[in-house]
């Protein structure tokens, strides 16, 4: 599997490419920015995009997919809940009123359990609602794609539309801090101390989660 990490946009959102050596296709999980230079760098690599995978609905994290689409054809890939909600009026108003670009509403849905697969290359779909509805965090090979569920030294927010503090907690450290304590941890934003952590360290370190 080749992985790299790119800072995207003005919200220091975190964008990860993830390929199959052998095949050369890919995808992309939220491209919130700088869609061209991420684009480019697909083309330097010498990629096919499949997918354009959202962990969540929120517009910081989708504000790229029409463009990426647009200059890729890859296919947009999120829970139906949350491309439900933010598909929805209220949804779209929330992304003008943040200054994002809307979305186009998602072409495949993903749930949890099922696998998102490049090549050789499968994602498991973990659905971690509390932060969003349909959030969802993607496990390949000891790596985590966590979005805004968890953040290196900290968890998401769960004052917006839709949220639940509760239920978060319940996926945090039902479905995540679960897994074994070497997975590293890829958070949707640069938010912490270090680009990346593990589910050993957050879980002796994090301080909403000790």
């Amino acid at each position: 599997m080749e992985l790299e990490q790119m800072k995207v946009g003005f919200m220091d959102v975190f964008c990860y490419l993830v390929a199959c050596p052998k095949t050369k296709e890919a995808l992309v999980i939220d491209p919130a920015g700088d869609e061209e230079r991420v684009v480019d760098r697909i083309k330097q690599k010498g990629l096919n995009l499949k997918y354009i995978v959202n962990t969540h609905g929120h517009p910081d994290h989708t504000c790229g997919n029409a463009k990426v689409k647009e200059l890729t054809d890859a296919r947009i890939v999120m829970h139906e809940l949350d491309d439900k909600m933010y598909n929805s009026e209220e949804g779209q108003l929330m992304a003008r009123q943040w200054g994002f670009a809307i979305s186009p509403p998602a072409d495949q849905f993903i749930g949890d359990g099922d696998l998102i697969t490049v090549g050789e290359v499968s994602l498991e779909v973990i659905h971690t609602p509390g932060h969003s509805p349909g959030g969802t965090c993607l496990l390949v090979d000891g790596n985590l794609f966590t979005g805004d569920t968890l953040f290196v030294g900290a968890i998401g927010r769960t004052d917006l539309p839709g949220a639940s503090l509760s239920q978060f907690m319940n996926s945090i450290k039902g479905r995540l801090m679960t897994l074994p304590g070497e997975t590293i941890v890829w958070p949707g934003h640069d938010y912490g101390p270090r680009p990346s952590s593990t589910i050993e360290i957050e879980a002796k370190t994090n301080p909403v989660l000790i």
